[in-house]
């Protein structure tokens, strides 16, 4: 009986020596991996920074005010009289879903209008509040498509679509 309590006790030693062992050897490759990558990154300089995705260009303001239709007339002429077309075409243009602006026909502020409104000012670094945001998409709408679109237009960004989830 002691003679196997004796072997159970070398064979548990055994073992246990051995992943202690291991142990050390992962730790000293461990070690040198870490040295050898120093080494690597202590002669090697980055000259190329990853840049952002989306970079606010230009002014932290809108490139037009809200009542500056005459910047450009064909647009201005397109959004009153098809605004539904221009919106759509706008919407589309920035990314988004084609028909998203027809939800605003079931609303009393559109929110289609403010949420474009306040992504675009997100995106381009464009100071406001949500409370202009709401004044503007409820009592000019038309205007407020068109200064979005203006805005598209001066930053002259291309929009890369990317529906990834991480």
């Amino acid at each position: 009986m002691a003679e196997a309590l004796n072997l159970m006790n070398i064979s548990y030693l055994t073992e246990k020596c051995s992943s202690v062992s291991s142990a050390v050897t992962r730790r000293s490759t461990r070690s040198s991996f870490i040295k050898h990558t120093e080494a690597i990154m202590a002669s090697k300089m980055v000259i190329n920074q990853p840049q952002p995705v989306m970079v606010a260009q230009g002014s932290d303001e809108w490139g037009s005010g809200i009542c500056d239709c005459c910047d450009d007339v064909p647009e201005c002429c397109c959004a009153f009289w098809c605004f539904w077309c221009f919106a759509c075409k706008t919407t589309k243009s920035y990314g988004q879903c084609l028909c998203l602006p027809l939800l605003d026909m079931f609303g009393g502020i559109p929110p289609i209008t403010m949420s474009m409104r306040v992504s675009m000012r997100q995106r381009y670094g464009i100071k406001g509040t949500m409370c202009k945001d709401c004044l503007y998409a409820t009592c000019c709408t038309p205007c407020t498509w068109c200064q979005m679109s203006r805005e598209m237009k001066r930053r002259n960004i291309q929009i890369v679509l990317d529906d990834s989830r991480e």
